[in-house]
């Protein structure tokens, strides 16, 4: 009769493991995962993994976490990232959201193509780049306060950040991703899809007034007088001079935004 341990340490161990994961639709796994469900040790399992290098890459050399590259997803290299980033940051406890253009796009408002996949998380973490996929890693402390869903249709489970939550981050982040008349030429879509509680519910998150005035000027300037408005209810009554885009400058020597209390270091074409 055959010991199970010794079953686990067959040559397909880690191949059935593969095959039993992809049945369930899931293309990420540890070698946690595996070692626990197979049987084999580390050694043994690393081991297997190699033989299967045209199936199987490893996210990163720190990080034991491997994607599995089904046939039709050889062209790229890996699978796509929507598919396996939950239970990436699941793996590695920490809180995500995609964010930014890549939430835009998956609300069907990035007006370009985007190249890399966008993400937010609580603490720095390398970018990762596997075969055509780029995963491109923003910092933000709050990440577990800001309002996100669960993405419509998806085909693995993905939390993105809700419309109004995309916009604020579009403006916070318009620097990091092409200026600000990139961040709203992303955002503009998205507005329609904004409630007042909706929004009301975002700024209370990142609860930062500076970000509202920049915010509220640009739905102002859109002709979203009802969002603008919720915007400058929530604001204190008289939030300090800001910048339209954050740098140093001489107040006397530029306009005056009056209603937002802004200083006019920048025109938006909207």
């Amino acid at each position: 009769m055959t010991d199970p341990v010794s079953a686990g340490r067959r040559s397909g161990a880690a191949r059935a493991f593969i095959d039993a994961r992809l049945a369930l639709g899931v293309v990420a796994f540890s070698l946690e995962d595996l070692t626990k469900e197979s049987g084999l040790s580390p050694t043994a399992a690393k081991r297997q993994l190699l033989r299967l290098s045209s199936w199987v890459v490893k996210i990163s050399r720190k990080h034991q976490f491997y994607l599995v590259v089904s046939p039709e997803h050889r062209i790229m290299g890996t699978p796509p990232a929507n598919w396996w980033l939950d239970d990436y940051f699941k793996w590695l406890g920490r809180p995500y959201y995609l964010a930014l253009q890549s939430a835009a796009e998956a609300y069907g408002s990035e007006p370009q193509a985007l190249q890399v996949t966008q993400v937010m998380t609580d603490s720095p973490r390398r970018n990762i780049s596997l075969g055509r996929q780029r995963i491109r890693f923003f910092l933000k402390k709050t990440v577990a306060r800001t309002p996100t869903q669960p993405l419509a249709h998806a085909t693995a489970p993905l939390q993105v950040s809700t419309p109004a939550a995309t916009v604020l981050d579009l403006v916070r982040y318009a620097s990091r991703i092409g200026g600000l008349d990139r961040a709203v030429e992303t955002l503009l879509p998205l507005v329609p899809r904004i409630t007042v509680p909706e929004l009301r519910q975002a700024l209370e998150a990142e609860d930062e007034p500076a970000l509202g005035q920049r915010l509220g000027y640009v739905l102002e300037l859109a002709g979203h007088e009802k969002l603008a408005r919720a915007v400058d209810a929530w604001l204190p009554a008289h939030p300090l001079w800001t910048p339209l885009v954050p740098a140093k400058v001489d107040r006397e020597s530029l306009p005056a935004i009056s209603r937002w209390r802004l200083i006019q270091n920048a025109k938006l074409r909207i």
